[in-house]
């Protein structure tokens, strides 16, 4: 029978422990649950004191600020790698969900565009599509114009051949996208799945990893017994279907990450050495105007979680290039007026070079002077008239 998990069972459950099991499951869940300040608090409290360790005993409870923002700031940076994991994949699958319906619409519309003006039966189609794979556009695109600039093709046949070329590139371009969103999609309940790592929440608390396991096995022991207990109540008949064999610690996570993705804001990292680079690759990008391997490497540099060479816990890469590329394709016309449009000024040939004209048609008329130029000149010749007859007195 089916278990049916609620995210407010689940909170009610956690809020029901005692504070240390409140807190250790508030962190194993950090990624779906925020600490409390009295958490925060209570963890500056519970961690050992070093003047124990030295023999003196403290005579005042008093926590500085600087140790209550210290807890602050280290369950905010884990707070955010963890999240920011999941929050890319989800960025991963928005845009490639677009890219996917883009490049099916342009395929359906090559295909229609062959057959209907260009007259291409469906076993041509055919071995296009098994072909697709194995062709290379770059030398059969060179081939094409190098046909075209010397006049062995006519303008119909240049944009039949070079639209059978762009539909083989749609083909392999879907392809690869189709298997990049599954990609994505496992990573996505891969990261959703995640809880806090043991020496994190260390770091974050401050007590020894020996504390810290056997609080963990006592408070999560009282969790799924609690958890149990609750739906054992809420659903009678579901009581004897609870075995072992349901994995309740995995439901909790399942549950959780139905809620939607926490957007946060990001900042231009430095990707392609400016943001107006950057605009100009996304654009080409989401056109499908790069070549298959910048294609590759770009959507590398775009979805990758750590930046080179740097060292654990280090900020990983912003999520702006993604961000800006889903408003990309959020703005692009995917009306079938607008792609066919693009499709066909796409497999056009270059308009030809217009020749050169004849020197007697480049042979200008003689000047005209102006009436500026008209006074000046007689100007000039009255003034040389009136020299001569001077030099003849």
């Amino acid at each position: 029978m089916e278990i049916r998990l609620t995210q407010e069972q689940i909170t009610t459950v956690v809020d029901s422990l005692p504070v240390q099991g409140r807190i250790m499951l508030r962190l194993l869940l950090l990624q779906y649950l925020d600490v409390t300040p009295e958490d925060i608090q209570y963890m500056a409290s519970d961690r050992p004191d070093p003047r124990f360790v030295s023999g003196e005993k403290p005579t005042t409870p008093y926590i500085s600020n600087e140790t209550l923002q210290g807890i602050t700031d280290r369950a905010a940076h884990y707070r955010r790698q963890i999240r920011i994991k999941r929050e890319r994949a989800w960025h991963k699958i928005d845009c490639l969900k677009k890219q996917t319906a883009l490049t099916d619409s342009l395929c359906a519309l090559t295909t229609q565009l062959l057959a209907s003006r260009f007259h291409v039966d469906g076993a041509a189609l055919e071995e296009l599509k098994k072909g697709a794979r194995a062709t290379i556009p770059r030398p059969a695109i060179r081939e094409l114009d190098r046909r075209w600039d010397k006049e062995e093709i006519t303008e119909d046949d240049y944009r039949k051949e070079r639209l059978c070329i762009e539909y083989q590139s749609l083909l392999k371009r879907g392809e690869r996208e189709h298997k990049r969103l599954e990609l994505a999609k496992r990573e996505m309940e891969v990261a959703s799945l995640v809880a806090l790592q043991d020496h994190e929440i260390c770091q974050i608390w401050g007590i020894p990893a020996g504390s810290l396991a056997a609080r963990k096995v006592k408070y999560l022991h009282q969790y799924l017994q609690g958890l149990q207990t609750k739906l054992s109540a809420a659903h009678p008949a579901t009581e004897q279907a609870l075995t072992p064999s349901v994995d309740l610690w995995k439901e909790t996570f399942i549950v959780l990450s139905r809620q939607p993705v926490q957007r946060s804001a990001a900042s231009y990292d430095g990707l392609e050495g400016s943001e107006a680079a950057l605009q100009d690759k996304l654009t080409a990008f989401a056109m499908g105007g790069l070549s298959e391997e910048t294609d590759s490497r770009f959507w590398l540099s775009l979805t990758k979680e750590s930046r080179d060479n740097s060292e654990y816990g280090a900020t990983p890469p912003s999520l702006f290039a993604l961000q800006q590329l889903s408003a990309i394709l959020n703005e692009i016309d995917t009306s079938p007026e607008a792609l066919e449009k693009d499709l066909l000024a796409r497999v056009s040939p270059a308009p030809k070079a217009a020749t050169a004209p004849s020197l007697d048609q480049a042979k200008s008329a003689d000047p005209q002077l102006g009436q500026l130029g008209e006074h000046v000149l007689r100007s000039m010749i009255g003034e040389a008239h009136t020299d001569l007859q001077g030099g003849r007195r």
